[in-house]
């Protein structure tokens, strides 16, 4: 993702991102409404896995805050600590994210008060979700947006040094990609889908974890609605190569992860 925000940033081209986000608003809470009614919770550790960099982490924040006040104000429960843990990659732009944190607090102060500003930790964990980040049992909500589809790395046989380049001119899954690929993905998704789940031991009995990632109604792993935008990219890409601008080895040899 671009980094800091000048016109071609993340942080100022994250709006489809929102609208995914606005989308699982009520998933969320949901959970924290069960979160907060079953049990009563002294400090809620809370982790945003693939947050980016822009202000939708912030924002999402600051909703989730507000409804778990509103439920333990209704169940007459004071309102617990929130541990709320950035994830990402670690060449994800936490500085960016960082330097918004001192305004953000200080709407927390107007906006909300000064004692729910005073109980929101908010730290980055670098690394990736697809093995351990957290001690077991610590945390009570995870949530994912727009992130989980994004694999760990691009497919075994399909990687740009790799001495046969199996799908030229694509940059991902298409109707003209050989088998190959399509297995090629398919083992990788597994493999860190997999490794993925296996981190769930991360919450605590009874959290919750809210997922939000790509998906397709057919059953064709190369159906437009899947794979359009990579299609329009690899167009994209392929006209530059006739215009003499980027090499066809090296298109030949690119592919998404």
């Amino acid at each position: 993702m671009n980094k800091g925000n000048d016109d071609t940033s993340y942080a100022m081209n994250s709006t489809v991102q929102w609208e995914i986000i606005s989308f699982g608003k009520t998933i969320i809470e949901e959970a924290l409404l069960r979160l907060s009614s079953s049990t009563d919770i002294k400090s809620m550790g809370i982790a945003d896995l693939g947050c980016s960099s822009g202000p939708n982490t912030l924002s999402v924040i600051s909703e989730i805050m507000d409804v778990v006040r509103a439920t333990c104000g209704h169940l007459g429960r004071p309102v617990p600590e929130f541990r709320l843990y950035l994830n990402d990659l670690y060449s994800n732009d936490f500085n960016y994210l960082f330097m918004s944190l001192p305004a953000f607090y200080k709407r927390l102060k107007e906006e909300k008060d000064i004692a729910v500003a005073s109980h929101c930790f908010i730290s980055g964990v670098p690394g990736s979700f697809y093995g351990r980040l957290f001690p077991t049992n610590t945390l009570h909500l995870v949530y994912f947006f727009s992130s989980l589809h994004w694999l760990s790395q691009v497919p075994v046989g399909l990687e740009s040094y790799a001495l046969e380049h199996l799908n030229k001119g694509k940059v991902y899954i298409s109707k003209s990609s050989p088998q190959s690929v399509l297995n090629a993905y398919s083992m990788q998704f597994q493999a860190d889908f997999s490794g993925f789940m296996k981190s769930s031991q991360e919450l605590v009995p009874g959290g919750r974890m809210v997922l939000s990632f790509l998906g397709r109604n057919s059953i064709d792993p190369a159906a437009a609605e899947a794979c359009y935008q990579w299609e329009l990219l690899a167009k994209a890409l392929m006209s530059l190569v006739k215009e003499g601008l980027i090499e066809e080895e090296k298109l030949d040899s690119f592919n998404t992860p």
